[in-house]
């Protein structure tokens, strides 16, 4: 239910912390991907160790900590999420939430955050109820932070009323009712094209290009899991294909096309895969045998054509068309050119020469348009696709509103 998600879990103090070892355990099971942030107070009701040891991964606690700010630090742990989810969160982390404080990892990660944030508040029950709580908790709310209310009940100060964690089981459903309603590109067509293509010299040779399709499929699935319609269409790769998506299975550039335009209009159109420039002309229908001369044969080569060019300038051109460039020398100048050759509105750029991305998980990319060059620090292909996602969202907004 939560395959592949990413959470980032704030633990805040309070004694309902120890709830949060439960949490961790049942959003795992899930198939999430927990990382925490365990704060000061947090950590004088559970440890760091346990922690760690139940979500598998490093725990973060300090802000100034040198070794955990040059491994991650906090701008990247803030991005690198799809929901950031505060539980317990306290008085003291909620107020600062509220009014902008950056005082420490966790609520400088919080402000530094452009991901959905929800929240579990749990304290005592006159603190839950003072004006000054109730007013800190309706300004997130108008800022778009889901509230899971706390829970009526014995309190282990004692004292009795609302203000106790949710149940873990009830704070896991919630987090799955949420992925499944949140939903920003609802409504939106998306073509992705993702892999080689294999142009064939004969019936068993062939030109192709060492694409794995990790990235353009990463960014399909992304797309779908931010509520497109998705079209996959992709060359020859040997990853599985994406769950719910319509997946068209291409060899040749000249099929990509035809699939391309068979699946417009579209809203989004995203060019990932690596098209071969050229094909044979009139390739044999018979393996090429070798001659008694031991010549090569020649291979009269000609253009295939242009993907990126003919959509961005198709009658039923999709409202955003991206395109990716691969270089060896000179990114960013080359990046530019094809922006402007193609007449598409972004280019995703990497140095494939340098950063390995043919085959690898990770990528570094430069997103470029008309205006600005703005470049992603090396996270995996899953977070390009998300941070290509939350980008087009944005986009979508503004060409909405443009309208």
């Amino acid at each position: 239910m939560l395959n592949g998600k990413r959470i980032l879990l704030i633990i805040s103090g309070g004694i309902a912390a120890y709830k949060a070892i439960e949490l961790i355990r049942l959003l795992k099971k899930s198939g999430a991907h927990v990382r925490c942030i365990l704060t000061h107070g947090g950590a004088q009701f559970i440890t760091p160790l346990t922690v760690a040891a139940i979500s598998e991964d490093h725990v973060y606690t300090d802000l100034f900590s040198l070794k955990d700010e040059s491994e991650m630090g906090h701008i990247r742990l803030s991005r690198e999420a799809d929901l950031v989810l505060v539980a317990p969160a306290s008085a003291n982390i909620v107020a600062q939430m509220a009014h902008g404080f950056a005082e420490d990892l966790a609520s400088t990660t919080l402000l530094a955050t452009n991901k959905p944030v929800m929240i579990c508040p749990a304290m005592n029950p006159m603190m839950w109820e003072h004006t000054a709580t109730q007013n800190n908790i309706n300004t997130l709310k108008k800022r778009g932070i889901v509230i899971i209310p706390p829970d009526e009940g014995d309190m282990a100060c004692g004292e009795y009323g609302a203000g106790r964690l949710p149940d873990p089981a009830h704070i896991h459903d919630e987090v799955i009712a949420f992925f499944k309603t949140n939903k920003p590109l609802h409504g939106y067509r998306a073509i992705v094209t993702s892999g080689p293509t294999h142009e064939a010299i004969d019936p068993v040779r062939y030109i192709g290009n060492r694409s794995s399709g990790k990235q353009g499929h990463a960014i399909a699935q992304s797309l779908a899991d931010h509520g497109a319609n998705v079209t996959l269409i992709t060359g020859p790769v040997s990853l599985p294909d994406p769950q719910g998506i319509k997946t068209v299975h291409v060899q040749t550039a000249l099929e990509m096309l035809e699939a391309t335009q068979s699946a417009l209009p579209a809203d989004i159109a995203i060019f990932a895969a690596a098209v071969a420039d050229w094909r044979i002309d009139n390739a044999p229908t018979h393996k090429i045998k070798k001659n008694n001369e031991k010549k090569a044969p020649s291979l009269l080569l000609i253009e295939n054509p242009d993907l990126l060019k003919t959509i961005s300038n198709h009658k039923n051109r999709p409202s955003l068309v991206i395109g990716f460039a691969a270089e060896t020398q000179d990114l960013i100048e080359n990046a530019k050119e094809k922006l402007t050759k193609k007449g598409c509105d972004w280019i995703l750029a990497n140095n494939v020469a340098t950063d390995k991305v043919f085959g690898n998980d990770q990528n570094h990319i430069y997103l470029i348009d008309q205006n600005t060059v703005q470049e992603w620090p090396i996270m995996d292909k899953k977070a390009v696709a998300d941070a290509l996602s939350e980008a087009i969202v944005e986009k979508m907004k503004t060409h909405k509103k443009e309208k």
